[in-house]
């Protein structure tokens, strides 16, 4: 595989590889509590994941400078737009591994300040796709039920994970500025949870129920359902906890929606390995990059179950959690050896590129 030729087909979703990497490092290092030696395994995947952006970042922008009409296209496809937003979702994942993992081998005001550079540039392209993509859906004649698949929901993710960060260096701010950015975490969470997430539910199980089910190449996307709401957990109660410095923040009934907000999940981890074992038996689940699908929605969701466990002091949640962890990391183990195979066969093609070209 040239150069050339990875650069003009680099597809957007790789940037999921960096998510599914990030989440399994911060998970990692939460539950090094629980058995120690996870914090060798969180401090490697946080190295091995900063040198990865970076090298998939220069592709991306060599991309838009040198193969710009294919970039385009791709931002205009139903399908393979919706990967664009992993790119500024990557940048936030990052943050987060360095202030979770960072701050012993860093100094303090390096992370902070890292952080915070790349919580901002991560939440300006957020907001640009948040408001870009439905633009080009809703300019769009050409749109089709069978376009509809669960990779509709990463922009969701991108603004509920953004309060995530945000909560987290709101109070490294100047003071002046911390209201301004407690009203932006909000906007985000709500935008994310409401506007996108429980409108773009009801087309989806509408697509599922009539209209055939999803191609084998988009199948892992159906884990991507519990992206926001283990995202979303997350972020609400770190938003909660910063909040009640600042304004009178009814903690304990968020806390509860938290936990009724994570069960909800439980259903969609059950019917999303339910499917990918039919598949497997019945269909077919080749390899795409769609498999990375598999990897940060499981993480947040492992993610969220570590955050509740210590909110409620429930042994219950925290071997949920941890047991779901080992999941976590065989399907990352699987996906990445997987990815690596084909890449080094020139298979860089995402499982959304494929579709597209069906759907062109």
């Amino acid at each position: 595989m040239s150069e050339r030729s990875f650069t003009r087909n680099f597809s957007p979703a790789w940037f999921a590889s960096v998510m599914g990497t990030g989440i399994l490092a911060t998970t990692s290092q939460f539950y090094s509590h629980t058995l120690p030696a996870l914090r060798y395994v969180a401090l490697s995947l946080w190295l091995f994941n900063s040198a990865l952006f970076l090298v998939l970042l220069f592709f991306w922008i060599m991309r838009w400078i040198r193969y710009s009409q294919n970039a385009v296209s791709d931002l205009s496809h139903p399908v393979n737009s919706q990967f664009y937003p992993t790119m500024p979702i990557a940048f936030i994942v990052l943050a987060g591994n360095f202030l979770q993992i960072g701050k012993p081998y860093l100094s303090a005001s390096f992370v902070l300040g890292l952080a915070n550079i790349f919580w901002v540039i991560g939440s300006l392209i957020t907001l640009l796709f948040a408001f870009l993509l439905p633009y080009i859906t809703f300019s769009q004649s050409n749109l089709r039920m069978e376009h509809v698949n669960p990779s509709w929901f990463i922009p969701p993710v991108a603004l509920i994970i953004l309060p995530l960060i945000g909560g987290q260096v709101l109070h490294r701010w100047p003071a002046s500025w911390q209201g301004s950015i407690l009203v932006f975490n909000y906007f985000c969470w709500a935008s994310g949870f409401f506007l996108f997430y429980i409108f773009l539910s009801a087309i989806a199980l509408y697509r599922f129920m009539l209209h055939g089910p999803l191609p084998p190449q988009l199948l892992p996307n159906i884990w991507i359902n519990l992206g926001p709401i283990g995202a979303g957990v997350m972020a609400l109660l770190v938003m909660t906890r910063t909040s009640v410095r600042m304004i009178q923040v009814p903690t304990v009934s968020i806390n509860l929606f938290s936990l009724i907000f994570w069960a909800f999940g439980i259903w969609w981890l059950i019917i999303s390995i339910i499917m990918t074992i039919h598949y497997i038996k019945r269909v077919s689940l080749p390899y795409a990059m769609s498999w990375w699908a598999f990897i940060f929605p499981l993480g947040a969701y492992v993610g969220s179950s570590y955050m509740l466990e210590k909110v409620y002091n429930l042994a219950s949640l925290g071997w949920i959690g941890f047991a779901l962890y080992w999941l976590l990391l065989f399907l990352c183990v699987v996906t990445f050896l997987k990815t690596l195979f084909h890449f080094s066969k020139g298979g860089f093609y995402s499982a959304a590129q494929a579709q597209g070209q069906e759907n062109r």
